[in-house]
Formats: structure tokens, C-alpha cells, sequence
């Protein structure tokens, strides 16, 4: 919850030194955002590559959770897909990259602002910020409600990482197992998703 509440900050912080000219340059045409994206992509890679213990985990998984992130995905495609039907001033497409962030605020709303400006990578920014900050503060009501993988699914790609702890207190330690995977599947979906949907116009 904590690391949620520093990222918003940032946010706020980054809005009004914008609104308000504090920084004395263009940061968008600095080129900064490309390589920025490339330390993130850098860090995951590293981040899985440096943690042996994570396969070793994959093998033990129930057959049929392997599906849970694939649900996900679909999930989140399919609702975003009908976000799209409402907005008249955003194309399908537009929502689906959004959506596609699968909660990876970081990652996704750089490719997005790249590909589609800024509004809409703030856009991306701010929900994807939303799903990790429902899943924290709401997983003991989706177990009640929906089940012990609810708050996994909720949390998409952040299940390998910042959510998992929440998860792991209301949902059993027999699921980190399954939220690491999940998080991991969905976390490698993105740049793949979001770059799909947002070269589709």
C-alpha cells in the first residue's frame, strides 16, 4: 500500500511541475521516456533471471491453474473491449492497449504515450495505478465475495511483486506459488499486448 501511495505522489508531483513550468525544458523531447523504458525492460529481465527459486516454483503448479492468467487476460481484453463501445471519443483499440497494462503502470503507459501521446499514456498510467491499488486495499472482500483466486486475477501483473503480500494474508500461502506464475505470465503479455493494440489504427 505504502509503495502505491510513493507512485501517486510521484504522479501528483510530476503533474504540477508540468502544469505549472517548473522543469525548464521539454521532458517529452528529450528522448528520455525510450530509455527509460529500456532500464525497465533491463530490470525485469534481471529481476527473473536472478531468482532460480521462481522456476523451481513453476514446476510444482497445478496444471489447471495455468490457465488463471490466460482467464485474466481475456478478462481484461474483453471488459476493456467493451469500455470502447461506450467512449465514443476513444477507438476500441485505444482501450484495449489501456487494458493491456494488466496493472503495469510503469511499463505500459511509457509504450503507450510513445505510440499514442500522452493523454492517453497518462490514461493508461492512472488506471493501471487504480488495479494495484483496488487489489491492496479490497483482497479480503474478493476472497469473501469471489473466491481465493479473485484478488489474483484483480491484480494482474502485480501479483509477483507488490500485491503478493496482501494476497498471500487473505488468499492462503499455498497460493504464492500461483500468484508468482500469474504475475510472471501476465508481466510478459504486456509489451507484447499493448504494442498490438496500439499500432492496430
Amino acid at each position: 500500500m505504502k509503495g502505491s501511495l510513493i507512485i501517486v505522489a510521484f504522479f501528483a508531483v510530476g503533474v504540477l511541475c508540468g502544469f505549472y513550468h517548473l522543469v525548464p525544458f521539454d521532458v517529452s523531447k528529450t528522448g528520455i521516456s525510450f530509455y527509460a523504458l529500456c532500464a525497465l525492460m533491463g530490470s525485469v529481465g534481471l529481476s527473473i533471471g536472478n531468482d532460480p527459486q521462481t522456476l523451481k516454483n513453476f514446476r510444482s503448479l497445478n496444471p489447471r491453474l495455468v490457465f488463471l492468467p490466460i482467464a485474466t487476460i481475456l478478462g481484461t481484453l474483453s471488459a476493456a473491449a467493451l469500455v470502447g463501445f461506450i467512449l465514443p471519443h476513444r477507438t476500441m483499440a485505444d482501450c484495449m492497449a489501456v487494458g493491456s497494462g494488466m496493472g503495469y503502470y510503469s511499463l505500459s503507459s511509457i509504450f503507450i504515450t510513445e505510440y499514442k501521446g500522452a493523454e492517453l499514456g497518462t490514461v493508461a498510467l492512472l488506471s493501471n495505478i487504480i488495479r494495484e491499488i483496488v487489489t491492496l486495499l479490497c483482497a479480503p472482500l474478493l476472497v469473501r465475495w469471489f473466491g481465493n483466486l479473485s484478488p489474483i486475477s484483480a491484480g494482474g501483473a502485480t501479483t509477483m511483486d507488490t500485491t503478493l503480500p496482501v494476497i498471500t494474508r487473505y488468499s492462503g500461502q499455498e497460493f504464492v506459488v500461483v500468484s508468482i506464475f500469474h504475475g510472471f505470465v501476465t508481466d510478459f503479455s504486456v509489451p507484447f499486448l499493448v504494442t498490438f493494440f496500439c499500432l492496430m489504427d
